[in-house]
């Protein structure tokens, strides 16, 4: 454990010190929100096209915890993974740069400044959120997968607009979170509010 956290502090630090700052503190999550399971898995689908509003800190702060955020005292968050690796980084993407969300201290570290977003059918999401497995493992795809599908819930349950993707610019993308060789993009998410 002692080792874990030194590395997660050591990760920090280096990211921090790349970045320069914590640019956005994110609200508290909002875990009373209205919106049933049954509704969310039933209103659940792929929607290609977004109205032009930004997503609100709040809704992103919520959607971000959805995602993977911690949700127990012992750090284990909301999406399984495979053998517990934790292994699914969440990278949000908006007009003015780009960020890593960290899960720990529930905030958004800048990584890279500009608008990198990818848009999809010519329609440009508000943000994109990108799925990054830290190494080549061989689970990595499953433990996007439920990350991806915490995304789906959440967007269904809020009246948002989502659709997994695995087709984009994948050398713009990397360049702009600052990835390094081992760490690969497994999924991209644009987000927005339903047209």
């Amino acid at each position: 454990m002692k080792k874990f956290t030194f590395a997660l502090v050591a990760t920090l630090l280096v990211v921090a010190c790349n970045a320069g700052e914590t640019i956005k503190t994110l609200p508290t999550p909002n875990k009373e929100r209205a919106g049933e399971l049954m509704q969310a898995l039933s209103d659940r689908q792929s929607i290609r096209e977004y109205a032009e509003t930004p997503v609100s800190l709040q809704d992103l702060s919520d959607l971000l915890w959805a995602a993977n955020g911690v949700n127990r005292p012992d750090g284990k968050r909301t999406a399984p993974s495979a053998v517990n690796r934790q292994d699914i980084k969440v990278y949000v993407i908006d007009s003015e740069g780009t960020w890593l969300y960290e899960h720990t201290g529930h905030e958004l570290l800048k990584v890279s400044d500009g608008d990198f977003r990818q848009p999809i059918r010519e329609n440009m999401p508000p943000i994109n959120l990108v799925l990054v497995a830290d190494n080549e493992w061989q689970w990595s795809g499953v433990d996007a997968g439920y990350v991806s599908q915490n995304i789906y819930l959440f967007c269904a349950a809020n009246n948002m607009a989502t659709v997994a993707m695995g087709m984009f610019d994948k050398e713009v993308v990397t360049s702009a979170l600052k990835l390094t060789p081992e760490q690969q993009i497994v999924l991209v998410h644009p987000v927005g509010y339903q047209k």
